[in-house]
């Protein structure tokens, strides 16, 4: 069942689409917003509720037709039965029927095929969608509409087939709601004759109606064979100019009514301000800009706010602001093509010839002539669509955008969250949150700055007391790395930024390094805005608490942040301050290799008879907490920081504010006391720095540990009947404690998880104590990503990918006809084949029947690709599209990984686990590369990661594992598998 929040959710939002349009439909025009103060014009609604009713029988088909009708008819309500659609595809249906400003809600059938219901509304609307039990004799949806008075939206469809629990069911149904809600619409196709006087379920019906005060309003036909089966019934609310019509859309006719009541609802009409940018302006601002001299020498501050004043003078005489009104409602653009024009006029014609006749020739070339119309309806759609995705062949971002709107409900805060008193509560929601964690670490204020003692040997360090100057290349370099992500605090739009960087190099190369000989961070780029995200598009979109901060910084803000960035690495590298087992936002390090690494020693603990425990430690909003003091602290006395470059620090990290914005409303600015700024890209680094003592702890009580970021992972093998390494583990996990209390970090005891590891029944004796000392245990969890169980066969995780890319599939599948076989597998490549990628170094030695279910995934990947049939052979398809099977593909990243690791590419965990032959006297191997081949009990799919790599490396040719780089080590890697796979 879709589960979207609230009624508000508009179809596509006013801005996007605006944008979006000029974007697709005109290369050289693109609307920047810029924030300012909206004149609002409100229009109240009408009283009058238009709503309909119609078994649809089938909406896969159908869905553009269903659309027009709810245009042509100026419905406010489309109730829709039988709409027989399946949960995978659902949404991307229901998006080709709702109409332009409408939104919907569905409940399909489980199990079965048909059934099915809908409800298709105008956006201006508000509500949500509300559950009241499982009634299996029934299917129904029910939504709240939040207006003056509430009113319950209730639509059921009964099918044919009787059940004597139907009765009772409807009727506990209806005492739930009943009591509650003084204002009822029910609606639906309930299946009995009400017509018939002598029916005796149609008598039962009305006399359970005239117990709980309820109205039935349809007195006409409803189906094309007699009787009366689609039903209007309502309970506080007066019901006008009802009528049933034959739309010819089904067997069922369509039941249109009236709903009069006060809602509080308004439409807006917003008057903004915007700058035109086109093609064009970027010559003009090469040529205006270059007629302005350059900064002069100041302060950073200074600098950066003449930079930003020399630019909106430059913006003001190339793209003034202009006034535009946006009414708030979209169209379809496709709609405008010749062909459904004419198609849609020649329609009209037939229908009106149908309806003065009655004839049923006419009626059959009535619909004809739709199912033409529908058909031009979708190609028109497709090729408007193929265009924005041709002519934005090279934009990844939009591009998934495209498909995420084609295949997903859309998902918009909800319209009374616009304003400035709903952005104050969002801001001040989440300064209570990281203050209410504070306060319940209690800790004193004396205890504020205790930590444990730097790592032994790290005080006679060199340090790094300032920063090097960049040259103009070097900031190129930077500026071209960094993605072109805008917001409203940049004085000029991110695109045009890069494209006419190099009028302005000189000028950011300026602030640049100004900013890192005076160790000051410049004030104008401290300021954050916050915006809400919906975290999961099920979830109620009025709570505060469901929403995502996410926040964006001015772009030049980034570029000094990387060059700082690129240079603190270099420092920490050189010095070795890292925590070995840090993999978390750092060079060559990922998720993969900090599970494999991890994954590895637990199986070689459990090929050796011993047993694992791993425990995944949670932190509560870790980033946000970080106490700022003891931070620079780490970086002074722990890192070796001092002079100007602790002093940049500092500057960085104090007097930082934020606010929140929503739409054209922001909030008041709030300051930000403690944490490291989010969305930026010293963000992570500072906070690995800030966690280097936890590495120090596990080394203390000599405990094996992983960390990425705020995730960490400890582990401890025991031997048979030695449960010494548990206390050890509970006195770790103590001090960790501890440690994290003195350092404001809370750890979230809820979502730790325990999962046990090694011989059944060594796993449970284990189990039994643990549970014994209070620590509870699971069979499975996730970890980074991927669903680590027990027995380390990944069946869990090998499902959960499964069906995720089955999903996806399904949505491409959709897509097909809309773009190039080229464009059609970029999406299959980003959708399904980085899923079937993802952390598959951890499969190595699972047997071919469960790597199986990912074959077929991507057998199913290429079919849809290449349009063959699923009784055709798949080695040949799998060839011409040069793709490896699942398992060469496991291998290949396997090898891959080895080569990393060996030339100093590599986590050095991985370089650890894969050391070199070096024979005691000269032998002809000495030369050739080979690896250490680790003794381990032969137990199938119980060796480690370096086992498997190891044997499959010695079995490469000599050339291949001399490979001198990195491109060539690939290409010819990936020939030599591609030539195994089909030989």
């Amino acid at each position: 069942m879709s589960k979207h929040g609230n009624f508000c959710i508009p179809a596509v939002t006013t801005k996007r689409v605006n944008k979006g349009k000029l974007r697709h439909t005109a290369n050289l025009t693109n609307l920047i917003h810029i924030s300012s103060k909206p004149k609002t014009t409100l229009k109240p609604i009408n009283n009058t509720i238009r709503m309909g009713l119609l078994n649809v029988r089938s909406l896969n088909n159908k869905s553009f037709l269903v659309n027009d009708f709810i245009t042509i008819s100026k419905l406010d309500f489309m109730f829709l039965t039988e709409t027989w659609l399946e949960q995978n595809n659902s949404a991307t249906v229901l998006i080709e029927t709702a109409p332009p400003n409408y939104n919907f809600f569905d409940a399909c059938r489980s199990g079965k095929r048909g059934g099915g219901v809908a409800v298709i509304f105008k956006n201006d609307f508000q509500g949500k969608q509300m559950l009241f039990g499982d009634f299996p004799s029934f299917e129904y949806l029910c939504a709240l509409l939040k207006c003056s008075p509430r009113v319950l939206l209730l639509i059921i469809y009964r099918p044919p087939t009787y059940s004597a629990n139907f009765f009772d069911e409807f009727t506990e149904l209806l005492s739930s709601i009943s009591t509650d809600f003084d204002c009822l619409v029910i609606t639906g196709d309930f299946n009995f004759h009400t017509d018939d006087l002598n029916d005796k379920c149609a008598k039962k019906l009305f006399t359970i109606l005239d117990t709980f005060e309820l109205s039935q309003h349809v007195k006409e036909t409803t189906h094309c064979k007699g009787h009366t089966l689609d039903l209007v019934i309502t309970k506080g609310l007066n019901v006008s100019d009802l009528s049933v019509t034959d739309p010819s859309l089904s067997d069922h006719f369509c039941v249109f009514f009236n709903i009069y009541f006060i809602p509080n609802i308004q439409t807006k009409s917003n008057t903004v301000k915007k700058r035109y940018i086109n093609e064009e302006s970027y010559v003009l601002f090469r040529t205006a800009i270059s007629l302005l001299p350059p900064l002069n020498p100041c302060s950073a501050d200074d600098l950066v706010e003449n930079f930003n004043l020399k630019i909106l003078k430059v913006m003001d005489v190339i793209a003034p602001y202009k006034v535009k009104t946006i009414s708030g409602k979209q169209k379809a653009p496709w709609r405008k093509a010749a062909s459904v024009t004419a198609q849609k006029k020649e329609c009209r014609k037939v229908e009106r010839i149908w309806r003065k006749t009655k004839l049923h020739i006419h009626h059959d070339i009535y619909k004809e002539s739709l199912r033409a119309y529908n058909s031009d309806l979708k190609s028109a759609r497709e090729t408007f669509f193929s265009n924005i995705i041709k002519s934005n062949n090279n934009n990844a971002k939009t591009l998934f955008a495209t498909v995420d709107r084609l295949t997903n409900p859309p998902t918009q805060i909800p319209p009374d969250l616009h304003s400035m008193q709903k952005c104050n509560e969002f801001a001040a929601f989440y300064t209570d949150k990281i203050e209410g964690i504070r306060r319940a670490i209690n800790i004193s204020t004396s205890n504020k700055n205790v930590g444990l003692p730097p790592c032994s040997g790290k005080s006679n360090m060199a340090g790094m007391a300032c920063f090097n100057v960049i040259d103009s290349k070097t900031l190129v370099e930077t500026v071209t790395q960094l993605k072109p992500s805008t917001c409203c605090l940049d004085s000029l739009p991110t695109n045009l930024f890069k494209n006419v960087f190099d009028c302005l190099a000189i000028d950011i190369l300026q602030i640049v390094n100004n900013s890192l000989q005076s160790g000051n961070f410049p004030k104008a780029l401290k300021t954050a805005v916050i915006k809400p995200l919906l975290k999961k598009r099920s979830l109620d979109t009025s709570i505060i608490n469901n929403y995502r901060p996410i926040s964006n910084l001015p772009f030049i803000s980034k570029i000094i942040e990387k060059v700082v960035l690129q240079q603190l690495n270099h420092f920490l590298a050189s010095t070795g301050c890292y925590d070995t087992f840090q993999s978390g936002f750092r060079p060559l390090h990922s998720t993969e290799t900090a599970l494999i690494k991890v994954v590895n020693d637990i199986r070689l603990n459990t090929d050796s008879g011993k047993t694992s425990i791993l425990m995944l430690l949670d932190l509560s909003a870790a980033f946000d907490t970080v106490d700022q003091t003891i931070l620079l602290d780490r970086l002074e006395n722990l890192v070796g920081l001092s002079g100007t470059v602790l002093n940049w620090f500092r500057s960085y990290l104090q007097n930082r504010n934020y606010f929140v914005s929503i739409g054209d409303f922001v909030s008041e600015s709030t300051n930000v006391m403690c944490g490291v700024p989010q969305g930026s890209i010293l963000g992570p680094s500072l906070f690995n720095i800030y966690m280097l003592p936890l590495g120090q702890i596990m080394h203390n009580n000599n405990i094996d540990h992983h960390c990425y970021a705020d995730d960490t992972q400890i582990y401890v093998s025991l031997s048979p009947n030695d449960y010494r390494p548990i206390d050890l583990l509970c006195q770790c996990i103590g001090q960790v404690k501890d440690w994290m209390c003195r350092n404001f970090l809370q750890l979230n005891e809820d979502k730790t998880e325990i999962i046990v590891f090694g011989a059944k029944t060594e796993r449970l004796k284990v189990t039994q104590h643990l549970h014994s000392l209070s620590l509870k245990t699971s069979i499975k969890a996730r970890n980074l990503g991927v669903i680590m169980d027990s027995d380390l066969h990944f069946e869990s995780h090998i499902k959960s990918v499964t069906k995720s890319a089955y999903y996806h599939l399904k949505n491409v599948a959709r897509l097909r006809g809309l773009m190039s076989t080229e464009d059609l597998q970029k999406l299959v490549h980003a959708f399904i084949t980085s899923k079937l990628d993802y952390c598959n170094g951890l499969l190595t030695g699972l047997p071919k029947q469960t790597l199986r279910k990912l074959q077929l995934v991507q057998n199913a990947a290429a079919r849809v690709l290449t349009k063959t049939k699923k009784f055709e052979h798949i080695t040949p398809i799998l060839k011409s599209l040069h793709w490896l099977p699942v398992g060469q593909r496991i291998d290949f990243k396997i090898m891959l990984l080895t080569y990393k690791s060996l030339h100093g590419l590599g986590p050095k965990y991985l370089t650890d686990m894969l050391p070199l032959h070096k024979p005691s006297r000269t032998l002809r191997s000495s030369e050739t590369n080979l690896l250490i081949i680790p003794r381990v009990n032969t137990k199938h799919g119980k060796a480690g990661f370096s086992y498997y790599a190891t044997n499959s490396w010695n079995k490469l040719p000599k050339d291949l594992r001399l490979a001198p780089t990195l491109s060539t080590f690939k290409t010819r890697l990936k020939t030599l598998m591609f030539a195994l796979a089909f030989c």
